[in-house]
C-alpha cells in the first residue's frame, strides 16, 4: 500500500482459567476465551496501530483492509523510525509435562482446596488461594512474507494466610508458576509454609533502621536485579534519558564478579519461543564483570541507542511491543552461604520481598523484604519483621561483597505501561557492606 514502508500482524488466541478459594469458598472458577490481533503499519514518520477481535487473516483482503484502517494514523506521530534486525526462528517450547488443559475443573478446584486448607494452621485467621492458567496460540506475520506460530501453556497457584493474635496480624505468602505443565499437585507443604511464616511473625521483632552489612537471599536479591538494573537497561528507558545505566557502557558500576544477565530463552516463567516483532529472542548480559556491556532492546530502539541486539519486545494480547525483561538474574559467584554468613559477621539477613519501588531514572530504590534475621557472630538468631532495604542503584552495586553460588528463580508478572508480562528473575545469596536498612523498631 502506498506509503507504508512495513506491516506486520500479532494475534493471540487462546484461554484463560482462574480460581480463587477465600476462607474455604469458591469465589470464583472458571474459563474465559479472546481472540485478539493488533496490526501495525510503518508510514513515512510514524506508526497506525489497530486492534480488532476474531480477525481472520487468511480471509481474502482482510489484512488489506486493516492495512487501510491503520495508514491514516501514521501521520499522527512526526518521528524518523528505523527498525533493526531481522525475523528470528522460533525456539522449541519446552515439553508439558502434564498439560493442565486435559484435567476437570473439580479437580482443579479440588487441589487448590488443599494447598488452601494446609494453611489453616493454629491461629491462622484467613487463608486465600489462586490458580491461573493460559493458554496461547500466537501467530506473527508481516510485510517481508514471514509468517509463524507458536503455543505456550503457562499456570500457576498463590496461597495467602493472616495470622492473628490479640488484635495482631501478619502475612505469609507462597507462590509456584510455570512453563512445565500443571503445578497444583502434591503441593499442601507450600499452604503450611505460608501459614507458619505468617504465625512466626506474630513473634518477630520490628527491625531497626540504620546501616549495617545486609544479606539478601535469592529472592530479594532477584528483585534487585530485575527492578533496579533489568528496568534501567531497557532500551526504550535509555532512549528517553530515563535511565541511571544511559551512557554508561563499558563503566565499572559494580563489583567485578558481579554479572546481571536477561534470557528468554531459559524455561523459567518469563520463557519466550519469539519476540512480540519477530525477533529471535537471545542472552543479554546486562551487567558483564561488574562493567555495563549492554541493553535491553527492540527493534525501534536498537539503532538509536545501540550496544545491543532486538529481541526483548514483550506484549500482552491485543496491545502493541514494549521493551521488556524476561527472565533476569545475577549469575552465581563461589561463596557457599554459611561462608558469606561468617564474613558478614553482625548484621541482618533479608527474605522474601513485599514488593516495593524504583526511579531508574534517578538511580534510587526502596525495596520491602517479606522478614529477615539478624545475624550475629555468622549466624542466624532473632527474627524481624518490618524491615526494608533503600540506597542509589549505582551505589549499591558497588556494595556487593560477595556472591553466592546458590541461585535460584523465583517467578512473578511484572508491569510496564499498563501491560503485565509473566516473567522470572533470582539471584544468589549477596552480601552488601553498610547497605540502609529501615524499620520501625526503636532503641
Amino acid at each position: 500500500m502506498q506509503g507504508i514502508r512495513y506491516y506486520d500482524l500479532r494475534q493471540v488466541r487462546g484461554y484463560g482459567t482462574r480460581i480463587d478459594i477465600d476462607n474455604g469458598a469458591v469465589e470464583e472458577a472458571g474459563t474465559s476465551f479472546f481472540d485478539d490481533t493488533v496490526i501495525r503499519a510503518l508510514g513515512p514518520k510514524g506508526w497506525g496501530v489497530v486492534t480488532m477481535d476474531s480477525f481472520v487473516p487468511d480471509a481474502p483482503t482482510s489484512i488489506e483492509n486493516a492495512i487501510a484502517e491503520a495508514a491514516p494514523l501514521t501521520a499522527v506521530t512526526h518521528e524518523d523510525i528505523l527498525l533493526a534486525g531481522v525475523p528470528g526462528p522460533v525456539r522449541a517450547v519446552p515439553a508439558l509435562r502434564e498439560d493442565p488443559a486435559v484435567i476437570h475443573l473439580d479437580e482443579k478446584i479440588d487441589l487448590l482446596h488443599g494447598i488452601e486448607r494446609a494453611a489453616r494452621v493454629p491461629e491462622v485467621g484467613n487463608t486465600r488461594a489462586t490458580y491461573l492458567e493460559r493458554k496461547e496460540t500466537v501467530r506473527f506475520m508481516d510485510s517481508s512474507g514471514i509468517d509463524i506460530s507458536y503455543d505456550v501453556t503457562r499456570c500457576g497457584f498463590s496461597v495467602m494466610a493472616v495470622a492473628v493474635r490479640q488484635g495482631r496480624m501478619q502475612m505469609g505468602r507462597e507462590s509456584r508458576h510455570t512453563i512445565s505443565g500443571f503445578n497444583l499437585r502434591h503441593q499442601e507443604g507450600m499452604g503450611e509454609k505460608a501459614g507458619r511464616t505468617a504465625v512466626a511473625l506474630l513473634d518477630a521483632v520490628p527491625a531497626r533502621g540504620k546501616r549495617m552489612n545486609v544479606v539478601l537471599d535469592q529472592e530479594l536479591g532477584g528483585v534487585f536485579a530485575h527492578e533496579a538494573v533489568g528496568h534501567a537497561s531497557e532500551g526504550d528507558l535509555i532512549k528517553e534519558g530515563n535511565s541511571v545505566l544511559r551512557g554508561k557502557i563499558g563503566e565499572t558500576i559494580g563489583n567485578r564478579d558481579l554479572t546481571i544477565i536477561d534470557d528468554p530463552t531459559l524455561p523459567e516463567f518469563g520463557f519466550e519461543p519469539l519476540d512480540a516483532e519477530g525477533m529471535a529472542v537471545h542472552r543479554t548480559e546486562v551487567i558483564q564483570g561488574g562493567k555495563v556491556h549492554a541493553y535491553l532492546h527492540n527493534r525501534e530502539t536498537a539503532p538509536v541507542v545501540g550496544n545491543g541486539e532486538p529481541g526483548n519486545a514483550r506484549a500482552m494480547a491485543g496491545s502493541i511491543p514494549q521493551v521488556r525483561m524476561s527472565n533476569t538474574f545475577i549469575e552465581n559467584g563461589d561463596i557457599a552461604f554459611e561462608e558469606l554468613l561468617e564474613v558478614c559477621g553482625t548484621g541482618i539477613l533479608l527474605k522474601g520481598s513485599r514488593g516495593g519501588q524504583v526511579d531508574p531514572g534517578r538511580g534510587v530504590f526502596l525495596f520491602n523484604a517479606e522478614y529477615g534475621y539478624l545475624i550475629e557472630n555468622g549466624e542466624c538468631t532473632t527474627m524481624v519483621r518490618d524491615v526494608s532495604l533503600s540506597g542509589e542503584i549505582l551505589s549499591t552495586l558497588h556494595d556487593i561483597e560477595l556472591i553466592g553460588n546458590d541461585r535460584l528463580m523465583y517467578e512473578g508478572f511484572c508491569g510496564k505501561g499498563g501491560q503485565s508480562v509473566p516473567v522470572s528473575d533470582g539471584a544468589p545469596h549477596l552480601l552488601l557492606r553498610h547497605a540502609v536498612v529501615g524499620g520501625s523498631g526503636t532503641d
